[in-house]
């Protein structure tokens, strides 16, 4: 049974999704500034925000996509799962320092690499995480058809390279950097992970979605 592992790492996404909430601090006033333009200067928390909430949102959607499609778990894909929930659980510390440095000279590339490489972490372990399902095939629902979910390996791996594509990005524009990691999460949201199943084409028709 995945009931176990699956209401775990949910938990484990919706805390880590809340604390990027968190992570927005009430803005200083400065002496001769109105609120408004004090809250306006804290742009980068909420791009930093925005960017990591669709990242983390998109990770869940297809964590959960593949669970619904899983029939069991081992003890090897437990520790995978363990290994991917550590990748995320750090998001909002990486996101934290993101915005922090994003409009300082000396500090973004840092955390501009610090961001995309721990991005680059994350997107090797759900790969490995994918790769393990689908190269062990036993955990599957009878109905979904192993071959075809083989075949999405590869287009669902392009992560790993474009999150590292990111970090040589952070060293020409840390702003740039983090609307390149939004355009890889929606990249993400499109389904690449279209598991077919046998006898039907649909997913509408997809029992377990």
């Amino acid at each position: 049974m995945t009931g176990r592992a699956e209401a775990f790492s949910d938990g484990v996404f919706s805390i880590v999704i809340t604390l990027l909430a968190l992570g927005i601090g009430a803005p200083e006033v400065k002496a001769g500034h109105s609120y408004w333009w004090s809250l306006a200067q804290e742009w980068p928390h909420y791009a930093a925000y925005v960017v990591s909430f669709l990242v983390i949102g998109v990770m869940w959607v297809n964590h959960h996509y593949i669970f619904c499609h899983l029939v069991r778990v081992n003890r090897p894909l437990l520790y995978l799962n363990l290994l991917v929930l550590m990748m995320v659980s750090a998001i909002p510390w990486t996101t934290s320092v993101m915005a922090a440095n994003l409009t300082n000279p000396q500090g973004s590339r840092a955390a501009a690499i610090l961001y995309s490489g721990w991005m680059v972490a994350y997107a090797l372990s759900f790969t490995a995480f994918w790769w393990y399902v689908t190269h062990v095939g036993h955990l599957f629902h009878a109905q979904v058809d192993q071959q075809g979910a083989r075949a999405t390996r590869l287009r669902f791996g392009l992560g790993s390279i474009a999150y590292p594509a990111t970090v040589g990005l952070a060293f020409v524009s840390p702003l740039v950097t983090l609307i390149a990691h939004g355009v890889i999460a929606a990249y993400y949201a499109a389904n690449q992970l279209p598991i077919p199943l046998r006898d039907q084409c649909e997913e509408s028709e997809d029992p377990f979605g």
